[in-house]
């Protein structure tokens, strides 16, 4: 449901149309049947200057918004409640709403909805789905599950991805690293036992995992997929740390302050060496030349931040070419540039348009910033990969000294 939330927001259904072959067609039944005369002003798509939309297409995506990010909001509750472990329950919010007066009690302040349509939700159990909802779920779910496409990349997800990475003197992750205000690791339960650190990092990966490879254990299996969508919006989560994902916030109260994701404490943290000369040590990166590569957060260079923190000890990477993030950080993201030389850190502009780009000529414009530069180039021994092949060459060398010396036989042909 947030997958198709999100691509409906930005109008982006190419991706799972076209490019995943995912049918929309229930969705966009059942949205026309459930709020054929609601405009659903509130759900209208984030659109470029660029995109042309016809009126009708917005209405009809306004309408497949509202339903799948309602469908959502219950299965989320659904999960909370579930996984009481989590500490989530503060975003379970559709039982706080008063259907009748059209506002929402939080945390002692009654809000005014700016949406007070609500046909599929049943006041005394809020979270429960439809008959109808549970049909269209199952559909969805049939489509995603059977992508060939889809299936494809999450396989090669699992079997090159992980959540940390350690290569070559330097450790790379996505988030944060869950930690307390004094700049300790900071204690994540699952399932009855607490984890920190890169403890936490494996356990986490190994969660991941059981929810795409575990067959017999149903139960694992179930904690897994929950598990992965806390990853998503977990307040202790490490590619999320924030104290909450304030979607239905934005959605459907105007005061912005209740918009607002306090993020975690290693976000206050990170800039300082003595903290990432800790966390380096902490995953055994403990090279006088080591770093951390950290991915996932938008710098903000139109305020004048930079993206080398900690004395150099950190590289702030975020990728940053979507659109709806470069007017709060004024470029189009980093690219991380590693070679036999050293590290170049490139700087992009936004692109503009295709048709720019052809009246004029021009191309995404690049800044490069040379952060470690060596006249005496690297060669693969140096390298983690150098390591692995000269430990090979070594054990192929005893191999051979052994048949030589008669201590392995030969085997008869």
């Amino acid at each position: 449901a947030n997958v198709i939330r999100i691509c409906l927001r930005y109008t982006n259904l190419a991706t799972l149309e076209d490019g995943y072959g995912i049918n929309l067609l229930p969705l966009a039944t059942f949205a026309l049947e459930t709020y054929g005369e609601d405009p659903c002003s509130v759900f209208k798509p984030k659109m470029s200057e660029d995109e042309v939309v016809k009126q009708k297409q917005i209405k009809m995506i306004s309408q497949m918004h509202k339903a799948i990010s309602i469908i959502q909001f219950k299965l989320e509750g659904q999960v909370i409640e579930r996984n009481p472990e989590m500490g989530m329950e503060d975003r379970r919010l559709l039982h706080l709403i008063d259907y009748d007066k059209g506002t929402i009690m939080l945390r002692g302040k009654e809000y005014q909805l700016k949406d007070k349509n609500f046909p599929t939700i049943d006041p005394k159990n809020p979270y429960k789905l439809t008959e109808d909802e549970k049909e269209l779920v199952d559909k969805l779910m049939h489509s995603f599950t059977h992508s060939e496409k889809l299936r494809k990349h999450i396989r090669f997800i699992y079997s090159k991805g992980s959540l940390y990475l350690v290569r070559n003197s330097n450790l790379l992750y996505h988030g944060s690293v869950p930690m307390n205000s004094d700049g300790t690791f900071k204690n994540v339960r699952i399932q009855g036992v607490d984890y920190s650190g890169k403890q936490l990092f494996d356990k986490i990966d190994q969660v991941v995992r059981q929810a795409y490879f575990e067959e017999k254990k149903a139960k694992e299996k179930r904690f897994g997929q929950d598990f992965i969508w806390y990853l998503w919006c977990g307040p202790s989560s490490p590619p999320f740390d924030k104290d909450k994902m304030a979607t239905f916030e934005r959605y459907f109260i105007a005061d912005k302050e209740t918009h607002k994701e306090q993020q975690g404490h290693y976000f206050y943290l990170k800039d300082k060496k003595e903290i990432c000369e800790m966390i380096l040590k902490e995953f055994g990166v403990e090279d006088e030349h080591a770093r951390i590569i950290n991915g996932h957060i938008p710098v903000k260079t139109i305020k004048g931040e930079s993206p080398i923190k900690a004395g150099g000890k950190l590289l702030v990477i975020d990728g940053g070419y979507s659109k709806a993030y470069q007017s709060e950080t004024g470029i189009a993201g980093f690219t991380l540039i590693y070679n036999s030389h050293g590290l170049q850190l490139v700087q992009h502009q936004p692109f503009v348009s295709t048709q720019q780009a052809i009246e004029k000529g021009e191309d995404i414009i690049s800044e490069t910033t040379v952060l470690e530069f060596s006249n005496q180039r690297k060669l693969v021994r140096d390298l983690d990969i150098g390591t692995e092949l000269m430990q090979q060459i070594e054990d192929l060398t005893h191999l051979l000294d052994a048949y030589r010396s008669g201590y392995l036989k030969e085997l008869d042909n």
